[in-house]
């Protein structure tokens, strides 16, 4: 056991264990006062529900032995016989980054349903798509999985994590419908600052997120955390500057583009080099803030944006990795390197995790919707989901 990759591993599972506030935060603030306490509730629920399940079936289903590169085997259930190394550091710090991977891609596909859902339609939504959508796709790519075998990359999660959850995010807001007003009744951000707040811990977490993917404490690791920083200040630049066209900068507009371009160098932070990520995050801003731009002029109601940032910066991220890739970092090449194929893999990869996560999501939402009801009523929408699901309030 390399007692300094461990130290480095655990080290990253916490970094990215408060990424899940940090999302609370970030969309805490951009909601009404009446949803504020919600909106960092209903993350921290998905790290205590996700917790039980990635224990019981979750591990299993995304690393268990590989049944036709589809989905892992029951081996692992309980956590039972998981072995004791991984690579030269424990399996068991190995599950627990893991888990802090999907429960992240929770926190983050809250943003579909902030102002209108019902906390214990959420719980049930939590088990199954966890379940059925989270661990089939961790499986195909990290798992030993049929986009593993083809030689897809994915580094840290830009197609299991960002367009999983950027994806599931659409067809959910799509099931539940738009909140009641919208586009009629102004529905500005409450408090700017949670959601800054919230940014800079995620930009925080994000380097171990990264970083921590190497599974060591290495140059990989160390590239892998000198690209993330440089992507997401080259998106926050980019959003900024595209924003300043229509009127003054918003802060909430650089950390958005902040956060557009750590999405983007997801994929890729351990395949490509500084010069590299410059680039992807200034596209990845710039493909984020036309998406966000399109999603408003289209009067969709994905409220708080995961489609916009994580789902086509995810799309751009995993194609940059195709593109950008760089034997010099590790031991892949892309198409500006001559290698066409890997770009094409990776085209590959971002269609496959599209089309399964927003029909799985779609089916999974309508299932739901139909048996036990995913939106609340019309009067408590109107009165706030902090009073009417949790019987509290953010602000006396």
């Amino acid at each position: 056991m390399s007692t300094g990759d461990t130290s480095w591993i655990l080290t990253s599972s916490a970094m990215v264990m408060l990424m899940v506030p940090g999302v609370g935060l970030f969309y805490s603030g951009m909601v009404r006062r009446k949803n504020a306490l919600t909106a960092i509730a209903l993350t921290l629920v998905a790290l205590v529900v996700v917790s039980i399940q990635w224990v019981a079936i979750g591990y299993s289903l995304a690393f268990g032995t590989t049944v036709n590169g589809i989905i892992g085997g029951l081996n692992l259930l309980g956590l039972q016989n998981f072995g004791t190394m991984i690579g030269g550091v424990p399996a068991s710090a190995f599950i627990a980054f893991q888990f802090m991977f999907a429960a992240v891609t929770l926190a983050i596909l809250t943003s579909a349903i902030a102002k209108r859902i019902r906390l214990s339609a959420f719980i049930v939504f939590i088990v199954l798509w966890t379940t059925l959508v989270y661990c089939t796709m961790a499986h195909w790519v990290w798992g030993g999985g049929w986009l593993a075998q083809l030689g897809a990359l994915d580094f840290a999660g830009g197609t299991v994590v960002h367009i999983s959850s950027g994806f599931a995010a659409l067809a959910l807001a799509m099931v539940v419908g738009k909140r009641s007003g919208y586009g009629e009744q102004p529905m500005e951000p409450h408090n700017i600052p949670f959601t800054l707040l919230g940014a800079a811990l995620l930009w925080f977490g994000w380097l171990g997120f990264n970083s921590g993917s190497a599974l060591g404490a290495d140059g990989v690791a160390a590239n892998a955390f000198l690209v993330t920083n440089i992507s997401a200040a080259s998106g926050a630049i980019t959003w900024m500057t595209l924003s300043w066209r229509r009127g003054p900068p918003s802060s909430l507009g650089l950390v958005s583009g902040a956060i557009a371009g750590l999405v983007g160098i997801t994929p890729a932070a351990g395949y490509v080099n500084p010069l590299s990520a410059l680039a992807i995050g200034a596209v990845s801003g710039g493909v984020c803030f036309a998406a966000m731009s399109l999603r408003m002029k289209r009067s969709l109601d994905e409220s708080l944006d995961a489609w916009a940032i994580h789902g086509m910066g995810g799309i751009w991220g995993g194609l940059a990795t195709g593109i950008f890739a760089t034997a010099a970092v590790n031991s892949y090449s892309g198409l500006l390197y001559g290698n066409i194929h890997q770009f094409l893999l990776q085209a590959v990869a971002i269609l496959a995790a599209v089309v399964f996560s927003f029909a799985a999501t779609y089916a999974i939402a309508k299932i739901v919707d139909l048996t036990i009801g995913l939106r609340v009523s019309a009067e408590e929408e109107y009165v706030g989901l902090d009073i009417s699901q949790l019987g509290e309030r953010a602000y006396s």
